[in-house]
């Protein structure tokens, strides 16, 4: 099997979720009542030992990740291959057209501008009443055109935007059902063969007493030298013998 998979850091957020999930399970949470263990620590170290307990679901996420490569792969080359087509060549004049459609309306918004601001000056003077009517219309008409060209392009932006958010969302690959299922399929493993029993042994760990440094030591240090009373240092006898006592008065 080789070394590990490494988890990417995308997956890191699902890896996250599926501890959170074993830590608010009934079984965790019992466990840590009677344990006084706050959930909290207990999540830092699951989050610490992310691979030691991935490790124990490597054979899935190696199998999801490698369905995931290459629905992704997939979906780059269906991007690419229209390009190569004869019939799916872009067409020259299909950027024309675009610029057109955004140029259309404001020129046609312009030109009412002039024509109708020309015409009514014209009017208010009383100067070249046939030239100020015919502004006057030709402006109006500008106005007309500029409103529908806008709405043209409006409905044509949206529609266009619509249709790629509409295959963008069908060629996510995480969403394949292929892929989604080995993404739960590696998510069940992790909880049940990593994650799970870590967590486990944390909580056996801490309800385990750690035997205090203070206690036991007088026993142990206890010299076998003051054990019993055959001591003999310098000047003494062990039991059966006897000591000389010093001269004093009454003594010879």
């Amino acid at each position: 099997m080789g070394s590990p998979s490494r988890l990417g850091d995308e997956d890191r957020s699902d890896y996250g979720h599926a501890l959170d999930e074993v830590i608010a399970s009934p079984e965790f949470q019992h466990l840590l009542e009677r344990s006084g263990l706050p959930g909290g620590r207990l999540r830092v170290r699951g989050l610490a030992a992310v691979a030691r307990t991935t490790s124990a679901a490597d054979a899935e996420y190696r199998r999801y990740a490698a369905l995931r490569r290459r629905a992704r792969g997939g979906r780059q080359q269906a991007r690419v291959s229209p390009l190569s087509g004869p019939g799916d060549q872009e067409r020259p004049g299909a950027g024309v057209l675009a610029v057109l459609g955004v140029l259309t309306p404001v020129l046609a918004a312009v030109a009412t501008a002039t024509f109708l601001l020309l015409g009514y000056g014209l009017r208010l003077v009383e100067a070249l009443p046939a030239l100020a009517g015919t502004l006057v219309g030709v402006g109006w008409f500008s106005l007309v055109v500029a409103a529908v060209t806008a709405l043209v392009s409006v409905v044509a932006l949206y529609r266009t935007a619509a249709k790629q958010s509409a295959v963008g969302a069908a060629t996510v690959p995480d969403r394949l059902p292929a892929v989604e299922d080995a993404r739960e399929v590696w998510l069940a493993a992790l909880r049940e063969r990593g994650i799970r029993p870590f967590l486990l042994q944390e909580l056996a760990d801490a309800a385990t007493p750690t035997p205090d440094a203070g206690e036991g030591h007088g026993s142990r240090f206890s010299s076998p030298a003051f054990a019993g009373p055959d001591f003999s240092g310098p000047g003494f006898e062990g039991s059966g013998g006897t000591a000389p006592l010093p001269p004093g008065p009454g003594r010879s």
